[in-house]
């Protein structure tokens, strides 16, 4: 099997990130604050690995009986008055979705953020049946106006400058030229889009966490948009991948001590806020989608990566993420747990994801859930190259490292060779085209001694 020619480099896509040097560092630091601000939010909680232990106890559980439990938070939410449909693609979401505007005449819907919407790429499909969506989380209308995707699933425009923000206010909003001041620009943006929630028909939200036993879900905003949006219109449509879903509403508390403190360093979400039917005279319409869901919940490999709360931990940490930006993964969720989803989707176009990873294992010593991230971001490369998607320059260069790896005197004799020839050698034989790794790195002071010979010589003198 060869690989098809739709596929996603990511490399490249990195290679024109990091061409800007003092935004990929100012995107780097950026993150890193965020996962600095995590650690001191855990740290405050005596309890936090045992949070993390009992969230990912509860969602192993539902895994195993998610049927069942998918079938009881139906039958909850139907008996609280909320109208519930089963969509097993992308496009029969989109069509659900389609459905119920048309039927309320309206051309104008206002959505909170939703990475389940991203991925089926409700926004386009909508536009193209003559509906307005405004994306109503200032982030996501920012990147909205941009004609660009989310570069994040919690800080979708963490990759723009605030002068960037300014200029595109001043095209869409008539702001003030060069205004960078974040209060007036949030202003404006607020002026904005209180307009678009006291004209539209139908509020769209997303779902963070489905509770089983009372038929009711959970909505985590900072900045209320998820109930402006929900509370003007009187229809209200929730899009929740399967997986959202928990057992009990005893259970909620974990997750919501755990998802905050994850994603921002925030003890809680300011707005944290729970749906049980539709408001007096309203609707409530719950879409559950599959989409690949239970494929990944039958792949013993794989299975744990639906465990995730999309806190985006795994992305703030992540020293490819962080240095390469959210875009060069082009997936709905990028960062390592996108890096594992993704090709459980569609291995042959994102065979490149589970190579953006330096296996520190950092990812998986955040994740609120402890999903084994770099475990299984292992075992997918494991898979890419049974599955036949790995490149042959990749092939090669392994098939060399083997045969060097596997002979001693091989790898003596070209350690010796290297640390005597390399230093001789001009600059331009090292670092050049035909070095990708050297692009942007420098090879360390070359030592006098090898390892093995520094071991043999102290074990003498011992």
């Amino acid at each position: 099997m060869t690989t098809t020619a739709l596929h996603h480099d990511h490399p490249e896509n990195a290679t024109e990130f990091v061409a800007n040097d003092a935004r990929a560092h100012w995107h780097d630091q950026s993150l890193w604050f965020v996962r600095s601000k995590r650690d001191k939010a855990a740290a405050t909680l005596p309890e936090w690995e045992t949070l993390r232990q009992r969230a990912s106890e509860i969602k192993l559980h539902t895994m195993s009986r998610l049927a069942d439990y998918l079938e009881e938070f139906e039958r909850n939410a139907t008996k609280l008055g909320a109208v519930v449909h089963w969509a097993r693609t992308t496009a029969e979401h989109n069509q659900i979705v389609y459905d119920i505007i048309q039927r309320h005449q309206t051309t104008k819907v206002v959505k909170s953020k939703s990475m389940l919407t991203e991925e089926c790429h409700l926004n386009p499909f909508l536009e193209r049946h003559g509906v307005e969506v405004v994306d109503t989380d200032l982030g996501e209308w920012i990147v909205q106006l941009r004609n660009e995707p989310p570069s994040h699933i919690v800080m979708p425009a963490i990759h723009i400058k605030r002068e960037e923000i300014g200029e595109l206010f001043n095209k869409h909003l008539g702001t003030d030229a060069g205004a960078t001041d974040p209060p007036y620009l949030v202003n404006a943006a607020r002026d904005e889009l209180r307009r678009k929630f006291l004209n539209a028909g139908v509020g769209i939200t997303g779902v963070n966490f489905a509770i089983a036993e009372t038929g009711g879900f959970v909505v985590c905003t900072n900045e209320g948009n998820a109930d402006l949006g929900v509370s003007l219109p009187k229809v209200h449509i929730a899009c929740m991948g399967i997986e959202k879903l928990i057992p009990r509403a005893k259970d909620m508390g974990v997750f919501l001590r755990l998802l905050a403190r994850s994603a921002t360093g925030q003890p809680i979400t300011t707005y944290s806020s729970h749906f049980h039917g539709p408001v007096a005279g309203g609707e409530l319409h719950i879409v559950l989608v599959d989409n690949g869901r239970s494929d990944i919940l039958g792949s013993p490999d794989f299975r744990r990566s639906l465990n995730c709360i999309r806190c985006g931990a795994c992305m703030n940490t992540c020293p490819v993420y962080r240095r390469s930006g959210g875009h060069s993964y082009e997936t709905t969720i990028p960062g390592p747990i996108g890096s594992i989803l993704a090709p459980s989707r569609d291995a042959a176009t994102h065979y490149s994801l589970p190579f953006a990873c330096s296996l520190c294992g950092s990812c998986s010593d955040v994740c609120p859930v402890k999903i084994d991230l770099h475990t299984q971001l292992l075992t997918w490369r494991r898979e890419i190259a049974v599955r036949g998607y790995l490149p042959w320059t990749k092939r090669m260069s392994m098939k060399f490292a083997r045969v060097l790896l596997g002979n001693t005197w091989l790898f003596t004799t070209a350690g010796k060779v290297g640390r005597w020839l390399v230093p001789k050698l001009p600059r331009f034989m090292i670092y050049n085209r035909f070095n990708a790794w050297g692009k942007q790195r420098d090879l360390p002071a070359m030592p006098k001694q090898s390892f093995r010979e520094l071991y043999q010589q102290r074990k003498k003198k011992s």
